[in-house]
């Protein structure tokens, strides 16, 4: 099966927001399309890792699903295709399948899904739902099709392409890319420092500084538990938290507050 590209994944996953324009805010579109995609990498890369236990052990399922074979936990009844298979009271089954998920992963991911309503169907009707969760099921999301460095960009541009959108609400959450890289250029982080954003919107300058250690030869590994945060918006706070692990990225603290 062939890698997707960053053409590929950005274009399709930009058409969710036609499948949810009119019944939902422009504004509002990030905060039911990222949690949908980070739903769907972990089930995904949760089946890779699945496959990959259940070959070395020859087969043993119980073991295939020992946590310690998995990134991620994703508990039984709450996977993507899970959901794929509901026909009502499809938002109900999300919004549970997502608390799960972060029951499961307290350390990690706890409030990582936000706060979106899903279960209000004057805004996501069973029919609009089913058609958001059979657009993602037609993309394999896992490590192998689709590597983080290629997600991550994708997701950075839905990021930029959300806060054009909304033009005049864009700062509460995004910074342009260039001038973060300038800041970063200017701070020029190193391996094994300390970095802390006090207003980190979606994470960008965190990543930037990332990309800058490992672009100048730095041990990026050093980075591990070095990466700070703080955004006082829940919606926004939790985009940053998918977009570092989208990234690859690992061992980083972002607090709302």
């Amino acid at each position: 099966m062939r890698a997707l590209d960053i053409g590929t994944l950005s274009g399709h996953l930009w058409e969710t927001a036609n499948i949810l324009r009119g019944p939902v805010d422009a504004a509002d579109f990030k905060t039911y399309i990222f949690p949908l995609l980070f739903f769907k990498r972990l089930s995904d890369v949760y089946d890779e890792e699945y496959a990959v236990a259940l070959e070395e052990s020859d087969g043993d399922v119980e073991f295939a699903q020992f946590p310690e074979n998995h990134r991620f936990q994703v508990p039984e009844g709450c996977h993507w295709k899970d959901i794929r298979v509901k026909s009502a009271n499809i938002g109900h089954a999300l919004q549970k399948a997502m608390r799960c998920i972060e029951q499961a992963n307290p350390d990690t991911l706890h409030g990582i899904f936000g706060d979106a309503q899903w279960t209000n169907k004057d805004r996501l009707s069973d029919a609009l739902l089913k058609d958001l969760v059979e657009h993602f099921s037609s993309l394999n999301l896992g490590n192998k099709r689709c590597k983080a460095d290629i997600l991550g960009q994708a997701y950075e541009y839905l990021i930029k392409k959300f806060a054009d959108l909304t033009n005049k609400k864009a700062g509460e959450f995004y910074t342009p890319r260039s001038v973060v890289a300038l800041m970063v250029r200017i701070l020029a982080p190193k391996a094994g420092e300390t970095l802390y954003d006090p207003a980190c919107g979606t994470g960008g300058m965190l990543l930037e500084a990332l990309h800058h250690v490992k672009e100048h030869g730095g041990d990026e590994n050093l980075m591990l538990g070095k990466l700070y945060g703080q955004e006082k918006n829940l919606t926004t706070s939790s985009i940053a938290r998918m977009n570092l692990f989208l990234h690859g990225a690992e061992d980083f603290h972002i607090e709302r507050g």
